[in-house]
């Protein structure tokens, strides 16, 4: 089993992976272009660890050894050099995973597996920006990490069989709960989650209902934790519109074209809770959930 983990991007993802590797003994090391985001994501690993603590859940032993294992840099080259897992958790961006894939196959060690925590890029094209797409793999994790039970293991064609099985020994190790899927548009998640946001989207659009009626249905009626609008936001509404794309341009199909709404909500910079705005208003003084007045 793997002692050593490098994990490429420290943003709300990156930071969560990196956070339950190194509280479950891994050796961790979190690489991040910006020092100013490695600084942002250690703040938030120990918020979240003392969040942890309060609830009782964690010990302050146990916390201090989670940061104990945490290394923060800047180098990829220098970061990777001894690594026998690589986890990228870098933004939803084809061509920027492909660099950064050809950068970790330079520098990582020749028998280090790679995988990629994308939510709905071709493993297998990823895989193909190597010299060993034998070793590379999807490990997508749900956010918030640390909390969230699922991991959506992904093979790529190339993908080993015993690669598959160890990262589902190790998403076992880690406390999460495996599936294995196979490498098409969207995955299994995305595949199902995001039409239903676009249907909840399309029925906001043409007037079949409103914002607090869709969600409040989805809640009461299907025991949804929260409502597809307000998830939407959670994600964030260009992260839903880039894996809508994604789907309707893998498939050509047209049930997965994404709703001129959510189109124009996103070019205006209204991206859901990360902008302070997208179905709902988002406010650091109130966790009070308010329709934005746009609906």
């Amino acid at each position: 089993m793997f002692k050593s983990v490098s994990v490429i991007g420290a943003g709300t993802m990156g930071n969560g992976i990196a956070h339950v590797f190194a509280q479950n003994g891994f050796a961790v090391k979190l690489i991040d272009v910006s020092r100013e985001q490695l600084d942002k994501a250690l703040a938030t690993i120990n918020k979240n660890l003392d969040r942890q603590l309060a609830k009782g859940t964690l010990t302050e032993d146990a916390k201090q050894q989670t940061l104990h294992n945490l290394t923060t840099l800047t180098s990829l080259a220098e970061g990777v050099k001894d690594a026998e897992l690589v986890v990228e958790a870098a933004t939803e961006n084809v061509e920027l995973k492909l660099n950064i894939f050809k950068q970790l196959d330079e520098h990582a060690p020749a028998g280090c597996i790679l995988a990629s925590n994308t939510s709905s890029i071709s493993i297998t094209k990823i895989a193909a920006a190597t010299k060993r797409p034998e070793l590379v793999i999807g490990m997508h994790f749900m956010n918030p990490v640390p909390v969230m039970k699922l991991v959506e293991v992904i093979n790529g064609y190339a993908t080993k069989t015993a690669v598959c099985d160890q990262i589902v020994e190790l998403s076992q190790t880690l406390g999460k709960v495996p599936c294995v899927v196979s490498d098409y548009p969207g995955f299994i998640a995305n595949r199902i989650l995001m039409p239903m946001i676009n249907e909840a989207i399309y029925s906001l659009y043409e007037g079949v209902a409103g914002v607090t009626e869709i969600d409040t249905v989805m809640k009461l009626g299907m025991a949804h934790p929260m409502g597809p609008l307000q998830l939407a936001d959670f994600i964030g509404l260009d992260v839903c519109l880039s894996i809508l794309n994604v789907l309707y341009q893998g498939f050509g199909n047209q049930k997965y074209a994404p709703c001129p709404l959510l189109v124009n909500m996103v070019t205006a910079g209204f991206k859901g809770v990360k902008s302070g705005e997208g179905f709902y208003k988002y406010s650091s003084q109130s966790k009070e959930l308010v329709v934005s007045e746009r609906f």
